[in-house]
């Protein structure tokens, strides 16, 4: 199984680390290969990587990818799906389906495909689809439009998605199904937010991911396009309001814990934010 190699195309983003971290590493600023698949199940993985990646750097030197190992939607959960085929035009932003009884829920975009719209309505009609802030708006009106779906955004990025059909304004949490709550978030950006499903499952945006190198909860505060400041203002509001067991975010990798041990990594989040000050964005400087 030799033969597999990242091309020049990379920009870092580190999705396919997230799905390949003992094959695909990051070295000199960019993902490489540090390992060949030695069995099938490895073969799987990369070919999960490689469908994810938004430039479509990991290849193969003779073989194309096989259609038949693309897994998205990838279940990460009973009713919980990984998009995949993530967007150069969402910045490769993570996206997820989260099933419901009165139709499935959206979270950002993978890139658009009517091939791919049909894929994830097998899972069931996709109600609405939800924002989480500017950087990943570009595809929402057409998979919005594609399923008869609700477009839902916050008025501090409404310039982004003028046309959503649903804008959530002000501070306060609002319904936006039974389960899901939408808490605006802003300070990554004037609007992000965060969706939360059922005390259970959290879709952050951009707003803090769990990351690999410190093994906790953090923030992007190089890549910060509002303030770093009203973030953790946000996060000092938000937190005591939240109990979720899975981080799902659009930058960043995902973890599971126990509700409690969530609310204790949020509490020195909270502490550590608010030591922040504003910096230059730095894309190279975020610990993933």
């Amino acid at each position: 199984m030799t033969g597999w190699y990242v091309d020049d195309r990379c920009t870092d983003c580190d999705v396919a680390r997230q799905f390949a971290p003992d094959l695909i590493a990051r070295v000199n600023g960019r993902s490489e290969v540090i390992r060949q698949p030695e069995t099938e199940a490895e073969l799987r993985i990369l070919h999960t990587a490689a469908f994810a990646c938004p430039t479509r750097s990991i290849r193969h030197t003779e073989d194309r990818l096989d259609p038949s190992l693309d897994p998205f939607p990838l279940a990460l959960d009973d009713d919980l799906f990984h998009c995949g085929h993530n967007s150069r035009q969402t910045a490769a932003a993570n996206s997820y389906l989260l099933r419901r009884p009165g139709g499935n829920l959206m979270i950002d975009t993978p890139r658009w495909s009517a091939e791919l719209a049909d894929r994830y309505e097998r899972l069931g009609p996709v109600a609405h689809v939800l924002l989480t802030h500017r950087d990943h708006v570009a595809h929402g009106r057409q998979y919005a439009d594609r399923f008869g779906a609700k477009l839902w955004i916050h008025e501090g990025d409404l310039a982004h998605a003028p046309d959503a059909d649903v804008v959530v304004r002000g501070l306060d949490p609002v319904e936006v199904v039974p389960g899901v709550v939408v808490h605006p978030l802003p300070g990554h950006t004037e609007g992000s937010v965060l969706f939360l499903a059922d005390d259970k499952y959290c879709f952050t945006g951009d707003s803090f991911y769990w990351s690999r190198t410190t093994g906790d909860l953090e923030v992007a505060e190089a890549v910060t396009w509002y303030d770093i400041r009203v973030l953790a203002e946000s996060l000092a509001r938000t937190a005591p309001l939240i109990r979720f067991e899975y981080v799902l975010p659009g930058h960043g990798d995902r973890k599971r814990l126990s509700a409690d041990e969530m609310a204790a990594r949020m509490s020195g989040l909270v502490a550590r934010t608010a030591l922040l000050e504003p910096r230059p964005v730095d894309f190279t400087a975020t610990r993933w």
